[in-house]
């Protein structure tokens, strides 16, 4: 499995949704159900992001028809989150833009086709689960309270291996 740009787009332009909702709200607090009256536009997360629009457009179809975001059209429109951000997980994010979290060899069907599956089959299938429960369990708030910021990028991985960042 290869997280695409798709995904990473999808969950960016999410948080910084949650991010301004945030923002907004804190800067309101006084006010009743200020949250569901705020609405940012595409374009405005396209600049602070620098993903196409169009792209967002894409992914904005997709996320709305998951029902993570609500849409309203015309002067003062724009994109809300449809429930909070405690209730959004990273999981559904990529699973409302298709992305596939899937690391078997068979994407979920038996590595072999008509033949037993392979023999790391189920390390790959446990690893798969595992991820998924990983990324059900970050929620949009949890992720947004303290948002990764390098001052360079990292040379080496969890396990001390040098990897290398596009």
């Amino acid at each position: 499995m290869k997280l695409t740009a798709k995904g990473r787009y999808a969950v960016t332009a999410m948080m910084d949704l949650a991010l301004q909702t945030k923002t907004f709200v804190a800067a309101h607090s006084n006010a009743e159900n200020c949250g569901e009256e705020f609405r940012v536009v595409l374009t405005d997360i396209a600049e602070r992001q620098h993903i196409s629009l169009s792209y967002l457009e894409q992914l904005f179809a997709s996320l709305r028809k998951a029902n993570l975001i609500n849409a309203v059209r015309g002067p003062g429109g724009g994109y809300s989150l449809a429930k909070s951000s405690d209730e959004i997980s990273v999981a559904e994010i990529l699973a409302a833009v298709d992305e596939n979290l899937d690391l078997t060899c068979g994407n979920g069907a038996t590595c072999g086709g008509d033949h037993d599956p392979c023999l790391t089959h189920n390390l790959w299938s446990n690893l798969s689960q595992e991820l998924h429960r990983f990324l059900d369990d970050k929620t949009l708030s949890e992720i947004i309270k303290q948002p990764i910021q390098f001052s360079e990028k990292p040379s080496k991985n969890f396990s001390g291996i040098p990897i290398e960042l596009s």
